[in-house]
């Protein structure tokens, strides 16, 4: 039975991925570049320093890519953050969890200040035991880092730590550090993809997962 869990957010605890996408499309249309909403969309659950460099060339990157990166973020904080909820029964999945014993952290590509918002949106501030965010390490998902702090910080080993995600950049990054991965469907990306990534089990959402928990790898 693992001792811990650890949650990626967007697309997993708030319905927020295509949110993002319009913002990341809208940023690099405001710089001139064409990034369709679907492009875009696709990378969704990696940090910024992964996303850029697949629309943008190094000089691109070098010349505005921090300047397009902050306009996103600013353009989603106004136009896009007031439309994101919650998934259904998120919070108790997550005080479930915390009954039974188990260790919980929220890891995610999200800047710091970010992150603290969409934990508030969630309800879940006082379920977490740990926060990490891409301030918190050198590099985001598909990387390990987010996960590797994540479970040092919990006090725990990576193989008994499952990690649970909607795209197949948490799977990766899971699996580079020896973490049982678990998907979710509710954010952009198909069951296929997600296995094929390297989730062992995967579910609709939040809500089916604690309906599933008895039989999940989260407990045994």
């Amino acid at each position: 039975m693992p001792s811990a869990i650890i949650f990626d957010i967007d697309g997993t605890l708030i319905d927020s991925v295509d949110l993002h996408a319009l913002a990341w499309h809208d940023a690099f249309k405001h710089f001139g570049h064409e990034v369709s909403f679907e492009e875009a969309r696709s990378q969704i659950g990696k940090g910024g320093d992964k996303a850029l460099p697949v629309f943008l060339t190094d000089e691109q990157i070098r010349s505005h890519g921090k300047e397009l990166e902050a306009w996103r973020g600013k353009h989603f904080k106004s136009q896009y953050l007031p439309m994101v909820r919650p998934f259904s029964a998120v919070p108790e999945l997550l005080g479930t969890l915390r009954e039974r014993g188990l260790k919980i952290a929220i890891a995610s590509s999200a800047k710091k200040e970010e992150l603290e918002v969409y934990i508030g949106i969630a309800g879940v501030g006082e379920l977490i035991d740990e926060r990490v965010s891409s301030e918190d390490v050198g590099e985001s998902k598909p990387a390990p880092d987010v996960f590797g702090v994540a479970v040092q910080r919990l006090n725990v080993a990576p193989a008994d730590a499952v990690a649970i995600g909607d795209s197949p950049y948490d799977a990766q990054a899971a699996s580079k550090l020896g973490v049982k991965a678990v998907g979710v469907l509710s954010g952009c990306f198909t069951e296929k993809a997600l296995k094929e990534a390297g989730c062992v089990a995967v579910y609709p959402g939040p809500a089916a997962l604690l309906a599933c928990l008895d039989a999940s790898p989260l407990v045994k």
